[in-house]
């Protein structure tokens, strides 16, 4: 990795989503406005992302991207083409559903097609969610959830879907004792929602992540490792910051994030994407 924030080559930009380009699932204009004009400056931006692409709602898109790095790496589209579509095999995903529903576990499956779980999960979703985001009058935290939950596909069967990843909202057990159980072939990381406790949070495949996906793209398009530039604020995003040429980390994130980034910017609420392109030199060609 390189402090350098020379933008003399054309550059492969990839943003992580919520808390980076987003705030509670809606992107600030100043966003949507960086996004157009480094891409019409002749750089290429990405969205990388933990979310499902089934999880990625019109609004998070219509700036135009060149492609999305979709459920932390496992699916990867660049101009339309698919370059990767990762799914649990299937002795994963039958121990990790069976962990889970030993568990008490109130979960939904990720896919790039849709976001499956059962009327349980949607009938307790709020039991467990933190006091924050069960008030109807707040603002954007409301709406996110809303979104959410109208993009759930309730079935009677989860066994029969190709996981890409699962996202867990409560269990009887620490998610990480529940990921011991099943095994070193699944990763855990914690809940993006604050406050969601140790009981909640994503498992996916241990060798997948938002890096790997970004390999792929890079690899498809014969870009250099540094001239990719990556933001993000989330645990889910060290490996991301870590691989790219020049790392940005959101004012505010943790501090294991913070150590592999070259720099910080602010939070989307302030513009904070839109001043480091800026800064990068990302705006004019």
């Amino acid at each position: 990795m390189t402090d350098s924030t020379s933008p003399a080559a054309s550059k492969a930009i990839f943003l992580d989503i919520d808390g980076t380009y987003a705030d509670r699932g809606t992107v600030p204009d100043a966003h949507r406005d960086a996004v157009r004009a480094a891409r019409a400056a002749g750089h290429l931006v990405f969205l990388c992302t933990g979310r499902p692409e089934s999880l990625i709602f019109p609004q998070m898109l219509d700036a135009g991207f060149d492609g999305v790095v979709a459920a932390a790496g496992a699916h990867v589209t660049v101009h339309g083409e698919m370059l990767q579509d990762l799914r649990f095999p299937d002795d994963l995903a039958a121990r990790t559903l069976a962990a889970l529903d030993a568990h008490d576990g109130l979960y939904w499956i990720e896919t790039p097609e849709a976001t499956y779980c059962r009327q349980d999960t949607v009938d307790r979703f709020e039991d467990f969610l933190p006091a924050h985001m069960k008030q109807p009058t707040n603002g954007g935290v409301a709406k996110a959830r809303l979104q959410v939950l109208s993009h759930l596909t309730v079935v009677d069967e989860l066994r029969p879907i190709r996981i890409g990843k699962v996202t867990v909202t409560h269990a009887d057990a620490p998610l990480t004792d529940i990921a011991a159980e099943i095994g070193a072939d699944i990763g855990v990381i914690g809940s993006s929602i604050p406050g969601m406790g140790d009981r909640a949070g994503e498992l996916y495949m241990a060798h997948v992540h938002k890096a790997t996906g970004i390999e792929a793209v890079i690899a498809h398009l014969n870009i250099a490792q540094e001239d990719v530039i990556a933001f993000g604020d989330g645990p889910n995003d060290i490996e991301m910051l870590a691989y790219a040429g020049v790392g940005v980390a959101v004012e505010g994130a943790a501090e294991a994030l913070l150590a592999v980034a070259d720099r910080t910017c602010g939070r989307p609420g302030d513009g904070g994407l839109a001043a480091a392109f800026a800064e990068l030199g990302l705006l004019t060609s």
